[in-house]
């Protein structure tokens, strides 16, 4: 298998209301089963998401909430479901005193590039629209697929065998990111080339008039994410143990796992001095810590039956 990306060059500024399909037809021979990536920030500057006034500002509006705090980084959920240092509003390659936000409908973006490609050219290609994010674990950030259509986004390999005849289980490639990766290494960060034609996986791209599910489909539910707070936040949510805060923590343990969470903790539910730190470690754990009335014991309850 061959795949290759090509990212081509002499596309102008894009301002409000540019027409990105018709910058980008004069520039590349489509052909069906290709998959175009096109960087959000010219979706989002063609869409008249550029607007006056610094991140700080503008972050509360992006923001669904903080995930982390590291020196002047935030890190937010956005009404995207992604989980991206400042909201993805960019302040690069707009004039001083603008940001660039995220688009308002990625994967409706990539629905609307991808229909008018077909119109406009007869191709059936698979759209995907890009942004930079970081990574758990990994320095460095690499381009992930904030939006598609006509892709499907990722691959389903549980319960196929590999070559010694060991069944796979939880293996799925998010191909769409992968996607979105290789076409920034054609296009480089500073290149000026928004967008990128990825050829050799055919096999991705759905018939005409499929869209697929998107790239909302790889972003985890609230909840379903075993980093839904950075490590300190962690601890600082858990203390104060408002309900609002308790989503991330995600589903309530089983009562032994409770038990065994508050043992490795070195805690008993039993030492009145312990019941602050039982509460905490409660809370984090989708439990209740709650007095019983008269007795002075404490009563552990699941958040949800």
């Amino acid at each position: 298998m061959e795949v290759s990306a090509y990212a081509p060059d002499g596309v102008p500024e894009v301002t409000a209301g540019a027409d990105l399909v018709a910058l980008l037809l004069p520039l590349v021979e489509l052909a069906d089963g290709e998959i175009v990536a096109v960087t959000s920030k010219v979706v989002a500057k063609a869409e008249g998401r550029v607007v006056t006034g610094d991140r700080d500002a503008l972050l509360p509006d992006e923001t669904v909430r903080v995930v982390a705090r590291r020196g002047p980084t935030t890190i937010v959920r956005t009404r995207h479901g992604l989980t991206l240092a400042a909201g993805g509003i960019d302040a690069s390659n707009v004039p001083r005193g603008s940001v660039v936000l995220l688009p308002e409908d990625p994967d409706g973006s990539a629905r609307r590039i991808r229909a008018e490609i077909t119109d406009r050219a007869g191709r059936n290609v698979g759209v995907v629209v890009t942004d930079t994010a970081g990574r758990a674990w990994r320095e460095g950030q690499t381009d992930i697929a904030i939006g598609a259509a006509g892709l499907r986004v990722a691959e389903e390999y549980a319960g196929r065998l590999d070559a010694y005849g060991n069944e796979l289980e939880v293996t799925a490639p998010a191909v769409a990111d992968e996607i979105a990766g290789l076409a920034e290494l054609a296009q480089g960060k500073l290149g000026g080339r928004p967008f990128a034609v990825v050829r050799g996986r055919a096999d991705l791209v759905l018939p005409p008039g499929e869209h697929g599910p998107g790239a909302a489909a790889l972003v985890r539910p609230e909840g379903m994410d075993l980093f839904g707070y950075g490590s300190r936040e962690a601890v600082l949510r858990a203390a104060r143990g408002e309900a609002a805060d308790a989503a991330p923590f995600g589903s309530p343990v089983t009562h032994d796992e409770l038990l065994r969470a508050l043992e490795e903790a070195g805690l008993s539910v039993e030492d009145p001095s312990h019941r602050a730190a039982v509460r905490i470690v409660a809370f984090a754990h989708g439990w209740r810590a709650e007095d019983a009335s008269g007795d002075g014991d404490i009563r552990l309850r699941p958040v949800t039956p």
